[in-house]
């Protein structure tokens, strides 16, 4: 690991001035905002990436990172963390070659992949936000034993294929399972898990006995599959391989290569879009009338807010939401809505991150109460 230095040669003639005592976060409402970048016309380029690396003053490095890329009209969410940084971010096209020269100037940035996303029309986030946090995922492991270094073997899309088909190869979906419901790998295994967390051990234990096998990894973008190759090799596995660059960069390569698609369905995005397509396959239901739907959304109810699948019948149905109460409620003046929230218990604050195992287990939708 690079131990980063929070001070860098910023005086580069193409990169913007930093704004004089400008506030280093957002104060507009997430409505205004949204309603702002609706009527936005600038193009934008979808991105996000990762980095492992010692970040000494991770809140200076926050600090410095949001004037920068605030200038720059960066949006998106951001962790840091003193174990490095975890992107997912929207950049103005003209803005671009800028922002990677920017970048380029922190040593630990250079030669970085970038996962630029494929399917987004720069409407993917509406607000900056940069968080310090623990760590930039947060994994629940404390053991100081465990080196996060030593991950497993990278494949690229091609090598993916080949070792994917061989006899007795073991593939794990790495994400959570509201991901997996929308879109995995073919004959891969999607633990039931709400949270990383959650899933490492729970993988861990599940293939125990088959530590002598091919263990494939996958996730979105690459980085949840760094610390588990490294979790799995910890823990005794001989033979683990990781997907580079996660789903994201699969992709690219396959549809830049030629390659046969072995994705099946819609690849789960932690942005408004909430979904890129991979293949044409719909493998998932509407989590209100039970139809073929892939079609992610949050409850039009800010006060539940829940992160179901709803059909385009039963979005106009009910208005976006997820039940006839919350579609009820929003339909009530703003004001009114505010006074009566706190006594009101809707889906989401029902069921929280646990939504879908609450689904599943009420037989297939959710509470239309």
């Amino acid at each position: 690991m690079i131990e980063q230095s929070i001070t860098s040669p910023l005086q580069v003639a193409a990169i913007p001035q930093k704004r004089a005592k400008k506030a280093l976060h957002n104060r507009v409402n997430r409505r205004e905002l949204k309603e702002l970048l609706k009527k936005d016309t600038v193009k934008r380029v979808t991105l996000s990436f990762y980095k492992y690396a010692q970040i000494a003053d991770p809140q200076a490095f926050r600090n410095e990172l949001y004037e920068w890329w605030d200038a720059l009209g960066v949006l998106g969410r951001t962790y840091l963390a003193h174990e490095g940084i975890n992107a997912q971010i929207s950049v103005p096209e003209a803005q671009f070659e800028q922002f990677k020269t920017l970048m380029n100037t922190y040593e630990m940035f250079r030669g970085m992949r970038l996962n630029i996303a494929v399917e987004a029309e720069g409407k993917s986030f509406f607000a900056l936000t940069i968080k310090v946090k623990d760590k930039i995922v947060a994994d629940g492991l404390n053991d100081p034993s465990f080196d996060p270094s030593k991950t497993g073997i990278h494949l690229n899309a091609e090598a993916w294929n080949r070792v994917s088909e061989e006899p007795g190869v073991i593939i794990v979906d790495m994400r959570n399972h509201y991901e997996s419901e929308v879109g995995h790998f073919e004959n891969a295994i999607t633990p039931d898990a709400a949270t990383f967390r959650e899933e490492l051990p729970m993988v861990a234990e599940l293939l125990a006995d088959q530590k002598d096998k091919k263990i494939l990894m996958y996730c979105t973008g690459g980085i949840r599959c760094e610390k588990a190759s490294a979790f799995m090799k910890h823990n005794g596995f001989e033979n683990v391989f990781q997907l580079e660059g996660g789903i994201i960069e699969y992709d690219r390569q396959v549809r830049a290569k030629g390659l046969d698609n072995k994705f099946l369905g819609k690849n789960f995005v932690f942005d408004e879009r909430l979904g890129e397509r991979i293949s044409p396959d719909v493998i998932a239901h509407c989590h209100q009338c039970g139809k073929p739907s892939d079609a992610h959304t949050n409850c039009a109810n800010l006060y539940c807010h829940i992160l179901f699948i709803q059909c385009e019948e039963c979005r106009e149905k009910h208005a976006g939401c997820c039940s006839d109460k919350c579609s009820e409620f929003n339909a009530l003046p703003e004001d009114v809505q505010k006074e009566r929230a706190p006594s009101m218990v809707f889906n989401g604050s029902k069921f929280g991150k646990g939504a879908y195992k609450a689904f599943r287990k009420a037989g297939g939708k959710l509470s239309m109460e």
